[in-house]
């Protein structure tokens, strides 16, 4: 189980540097310094003081020149920086790497943190930039009509906060940690404050530095405190944003902070969690669900030395099960892992962050112990071979049972390391209280391949948990794992987990936003948005204007030329019944409705036999192309089809094409532009209502006409 340690050089010992208003920055005199070490060997990595560090102007100047140079961007181009931040540091992870072979971390822990870290800036660049607009107004939801004739408004838009991003971080991941927070906010515009945990703050710093030194970060977009922050929350208002991982104890410290009780910080918190594995009734040993099972739990258990805020410290089981399951996690532990310094090619598992940490963990399963766990594997005084745990901070994976499922320490002491306790549960319903008694956690993972199974654990843990992972036989394979959280999904959790949410896709750029209800005239909330508005002015051609020549339809212009609010609005074109036979017949979409008269006009919602809604589509698109070469050059698609009103023969519809939102790309010499859609009939009722989806040249051709 165990790796011998290389020898190591003595390592430099220098003071770490903080990055503060665009200059590196350490004190001339300091009075208080920690001292950091190698989590393997003991030896000294560097000091660390912050004793003279003006936090104060730390703040104003990420208020004042880090939010000056965010702002000169729109998202999709501060999208764009992120891309290629991430692929400056993917250039160098490798000295990443070797600066985290020092926290104990091994090769496959660097995947997990800084691989992971970069995976997830490269993540937020693409969602933000496929997913948010091309500006620094976000709409939210659809717009509300206030007054019968239309002319007063309201909706929801975000905006960026006009103060700092500051991030407290954990010690077990220096890159992923920084980067998951970094990313939303970067993109929203919000000057990033960073304090990393001593323990492993000279990863953070090498990181930011390489960020630094890839020209790509606008000043005062981000900096860095290399320790205590000491009075930092003291300069804070309702302006700026905390993002705090840790303890629950320091949260709760941080939450009681005059400016969060009373000046309005927002503070989000990711904190404790007693996170749970549940196999299913139906997943007993020599299934695939079983099997895929224990290999969940002693991965989870041995990544990052089990120092994951998402590490399974519960493994919950069907009572008769419990054996056959302390049995496997044995059997699979003692063959796989292999204790050491990571720097040696034959580990597996690491060092835990510090001898602090490898002391706390030895406390806290020795308080399970005391509280009537039974030893099945590990423990304080467990075999770490020729791993040098006294000038190391080794601690071996360590396996523990419980007669009592509900002693209640089980459920409120974390062993921040490779530990975890089975518990056995009598049915579907006991398993759901065992995993409720966890006060609230990041994450669950169920495994069952009944779907029925599957459901009841929805139901009745889902409000405990931010995420849960169902896994059987058909995404064993696929699946990321319990203990990955995903930029595309949601990470947190809520009660002791600290009931703060972190990534979920373009969510995460709204936490670092307000949301704003706005009201106005359709013109004054196009000039807000910069989204056209129903009712706002525009720019109107038809067929005679355009055919005169005192008008351009607007598929005829580029994206240099197109303007929001320039319309189309074309002449009328009358239905006949035979229209609507051939359409029928062609498709073969014979529904009654269309079909046969009788049928028809019995039906409550139809006059008569009545056009196909997709025939009106069609024609509707006959009616406002402009079928020559030019600016539009492809239609991706249209959203948001309501049908209002049918429209039978002998009726006549014209559509009015307006652009609505025009969206240029960063990267590529077209953009989208999104066309607001309505067909009304000879009455001028609402035929219906869709958004038409294009894309269209940036520059025009001289060869178009």
């Amino acid at each position: 189980m165990t790796a011998t340690a290389p020898t190591a050089e003595a390592a430099v010992v220098d003071l770490l540097p903080s990055y503060i208003q665009d200059s590196w920055w350490t004190p001339e005199d300091p009075q208080k310094v920690a001292e950091v070490h190698d989590a393997s060997t003991g030896e000294p990595v560097c000091r660390i003081s912050t004793d003279g560090l003006d936090t104060r102007a730390a703040v104003e100047h990420a208020r004042s020149v880090g939010q000056a140079g965010l702002g000169e961007m729109t998202i999709h181009q501060r999208a764009l920086r992120l891309k290629h931040i991430a692929g400056y540091l993917d250039e160098h992870k490798e000295e990443l790497y070797a600066l985290s072979d020092r926290t104990g971390a091994t090769r496959r822990d660097h995947l997990i943190d800084v691989d992971g870290g970069i995976g997830t800036l490269r993540v937020f660049s693409s969602k933000g930039r496929k997913e948010l607009p091309n500006t620094n107004v976000i709409i939210d939801g659809d717009v509300e009509q206030l007054s019968r004739d239309g002319s007063f408004l309201g909706e929801h838009i975000y905006t960026r906060l006009t103060g700092a991003a500051v991030q407290i971080n954990a010690f077990n991941f220096p890159v992923w940690g920084m980067l998951e927070k970094l990313g939303p906010s970067f993109i929203a515009g919000v000057p990033t404050i960073v304090k990393p945990a001593s323990q492993t703050a000279y990863v953070t710093q090498a990181c930011v530095r390489l960020m630094l030194e890839s020209g790509l970060v606008p000043d005062g977009a981000i900096q860095l405190i290399s320790g205590s922050a000491r009075d930092l929350l003291d300069h804070l208002d309702h302006r700026d944003h905390v993002a705090f991982t840790g303890s629950a104890a320091t949260a709760q410290m941080l939450r009681s902070h005059r400016n969060v009780q009373e000046g309005g910080v927002r503070f989000t918190a990711e904190t404790d969690s007693l996170n749970a594995a549940i196999l299913g009734p139906d997943a007993g040993p020599g299934t695939p669900e079983f099997d895929a099972f224990i290999k969940s739990v002693t991965l989870e258990m041995t990544a990052k030395a089990g120092q994951k805020c998402t590490a399974v410290r519960r493994t919950i089981v069907p009572s008769e099960h419990v054996d056959a399951v302390v049995e496997a996690l044995r059997s699979r532990l003692e063959s796989r892992v292999v204790l050491g310094d990571p720097r040696d090619e034959a580990t597996t598992v690491g060092a835990l962050a510090s001898k602090d940490q490898q002391a706390e963990v030895g406390r806290a399963v020795q308080t399970l112990l005391r509280a009537g766990g039974t030893l099945c594997l590990g423990g304080p005084e467990g075999d770490v071979g020729t791993a040098d745990a006294e000038a190391g901070a080794f601690f071996p994976p360590t396996v523990l049972s419980f007669d009592d499922a509900r002693t209640p320490e089980v459920h409120a002491v974390e062993a921040f390391g490779p530990v975890t306790s089975v518990l056995g549960y009598a049915d579907v319903d006991d398993a759901v209280e065992l995993a409720a008694l966890g006060g609230g956690s990041l994450v669950a993972t169920v495994c069952t391949h009944d779907p029925q199974t599957a459901a009841a654990f929805a139901r009745g843990i889902g409000s405990h948990h931010g995420r849960v992972l169902f896994l059987d036989r058909d995404d064993a394979k696929t699946s990321t794992g319990h203990g990955s959280p995903l930029p595309h999904l949601v990470h947190g959790g809520p009660g002791r987990a600290g009931g703060g949410e972190e990534l979920g896709g373009v969510r995460a750029v709204k936490h670092y936003m307000q949301r704003t209800a706005v009201q106005g005239s359709p013109d004054l909330l196009t000039g807000v948005t910069g989204v056209w508005h129903r009712g706002a002015r525009a720019n109107t051609a038809t067929p005679e204007t355009v055919a005169s020549g005192e008008a351009v339809h607007p598929f005829r212009k580029s994206l240099a030329e197109l303007r929001i609010g320039d319309q189309f609005a074309s002449g009328l074109r009358t239905v006949s019944l035979e229209d609507i036979l051939a359409f029928a017949e062609s498709t073969g979409d014979t529904f009654y409705a269309h079909t046969d008269e009788e049928a028809a006009t019995a039906n409550p919602f139809f006059p008569r036999r009545v056009a196909h809604g997709y025939l009106l589509v069609s024609w509707a698109a006959g009616l406002f192309v402009e079928p020559a070469p030019g600016p539009v050059l492809a239609n991706t698609g249209l959203e948001n089809l309501s049908f209002q009103t049918p429209v039978t023969y002998d009726d006549s519809i014209r559509v009015t094409l307006t652009a609505k939102q025009i969206i240029p790309r960063e990267t590529d010499d077209y953009g989208e532009v999104r066309w607001d859609t309505v067909l009304h009939n000879q009455h001028d009722e609402i035929v219906a209502t869709y958004d038409v989806l294009t894309r269209v040249a940036k520059e025009k051709d001289p060869d178009w006409a």
